[in-house]
Formats: C-alpha cells, structure tokens, sequence
C-alpha cells in the first residue's frame, strides 16, 4: 500500500487568507448595521421623551422601546406610576437620568444578545473570533462559552420566555393603536392611520423573530423519542421550524423595524412628520 503524506498548513496570522473573495464584506455589513442600531436605541433610551403620540385625529401610538410603560405623564396611562415631564419615580436615584425604557428594554435586547443567531454574527464582526472561514484568526485557541463571561449566553431560554410576554403587550399596543379618541369624553371608534400599520408590521416581524427562536424549537420539540406520537407538540415544531429557516432574516428585517417604529412615533411626536389617518 502506497504512502504519502500531507503537510497541514501553519497557523495563519489575524485576517491572513488564501481566500480571494471578498469575504470581509458581511462581517462589516453587520458591524455596521447592528452598531447602528445600538447607537440608535441607546439615544433614543437616553431621550425620554417623543416616545407618545397624541394625534391631532386622536391616535395614540406607544414606542416598543418604552413599552410596557411603567411610568410616565398621566395622559399616556402608565402602569405603575405617574410622573411629570422630565420627572423621575421618588425611589430613583436623583444623580442618575431617569428614562422609562430604562426599565423594560434589558429584557428585549438581553433576547437579541443571546439569540444564536445573533452570537455568531457580532463575534465575527465586533470580535473577530472567528473572523470567516480559512482567514486568520486574533486568538490561537477557542474558548467557548463554558467559562465567564460567555457562560452567561445560556440564560437565553430565560429571556425567550419575557420576549413571548413582550410580543403580547406590543400586539395590545397595536390593538390601542386602532381606536382613535372623538372627544372629550373619552369616547372612541375604530380606525387605521399609517403609525398603526407601523405598529401592526412591528408585531408581526417581532413575532416572526421570537417564535422562529431555536431555544423554543427545542421546548415544544425536544425531549421527544418519536415526535410523530405526539400531534399537537409536532405540529408547533413543524411551525417554529418554518419560521426558523428564515431566522436569519426574520432578525434583520424584525430589527431594522422595532428602529424605525420608534424614530416614526418619534418624528410624529416631536411634529416633523403627519401621521395620516387611513379610515
């Protein structure tokens, strides 16, 4: 039998590659896109305001980054308390600012953080580890997430659980959405004006997104020796599973929207854009 043998190529040095695409390209599209988003939604946290609608017609529309609302002007129907323009809840500390989404917005983006998908996209583009396939990499050993900090991915199942939470509050807010006050007296009739499709898409990308996760494909179908005993709990797999072939753009598109729901309430608000009214 004849023998030959074969010499392993050496460790490449940080972004060295054979490769002659340009594989660069996604990793900074997605640098860019989900820093943008996160210099976004931090400002827009840090406002405190322009986060509610009141429209001339009588809509009401609530940013998904303040929902739900726990404390805000009482016209805007807080959850938990009522304070002034500007104002703070008298157990917050007075040297710290004082934002409602401050409150709420841990929970949706502790979901995206440690959303699989998520993970390997910003690793490649924020850390580098790894960079792509056959490109060199910044570290010479692979770590994991078995060890502080990345240990604490695994708590993702734990945020899915508040993101389902999350995805009926904002479907009520998209129900609120539709009824338009008529008067003073706080009668109301239904109707449609641009900012509740926007809230309407917002839930149903969000949605999307949420139950394509792969944490809640393996609740309803793991565990399971022969899934086809089991119809209902197949059938929801079969349904996450749809949604999770497309996880990928499920989260851009779900991502791109929950940002421009709040800059549209927001420019509403703030009285640069009109929101028309449909019927």
């Amino acid at each position: 039998m004849s023998r030959s043998d074969i010499t392993l190529p050496q460790q490449r040095r940080f972004g060295q590659t054979s490769r002659t695409d340009r594989w660069w390209l996604v990793p900074l599209l997605v640098l860019l896109g989900l820093g943008s988003f996160v210099v976004y939604s931090t400002w827009a946290a840090f406002q405190g305001q322009n986060y509610f609608y009141h429209g001339e017609a009588g809509a009401h529309y609530l940013s998904p980054f303040y929902s739900p609302l726990l404390y805000g002007m009482q016209s805007e129907h807080p959850w938990l308390g009522v304070i002034e323009q500007g104002g703070y809840p008298a157990w917050w500390p007075a040297w710290l600012p004082f934002s409602a989404a401050f409150l709420i917005l841990w929970a949706p983006g502790g979901f995206r953080f440690t959303c699989y998908y998520y993970r390997g996209a910003y690793y490649k583009s924020f850390w580098a580890d790894p960079m792509t396939c056959a490109v060199g990499e910044p570290r010479s050993c692979y770590r994991g997430e078995h060890s502080l900090p990345l240990i604490l991915q695994n708590v993702h199942r734990y945020f899915l659980y508040l993101a389902l939470i999350f995805i009926l509050i904002l479907a009520w807010d998209a129900w609120q959405a539709m009824w338009f006050s008529t008067g003073t007296n706080g009668d109301a009739e239904w109707g449609v004006g641009v900012g509740t499709l926007v809230l309407i898409m917002n839930v149903i990308l969000l949605g999307g997104y949420t139950f394509g996760c792969h944490s809640l494909r393996h609740i309803v179908g793991g565990r399971l020796d022969i899934l086809s005993k089991h119809p209902v709990r197949k059938k929801s797999w079969e349904c996450v599973t749809c949604l999770n072939k497309r996880h990928m753009l499920w989260a851009w598109m779900s991502l791109f929207w929950v940002g421009f729901t709040d800059f549209y309430i927001r420019m509403c608000s703030a009285g640069y854009w009109t929101d028309w009214r449909i019927f």
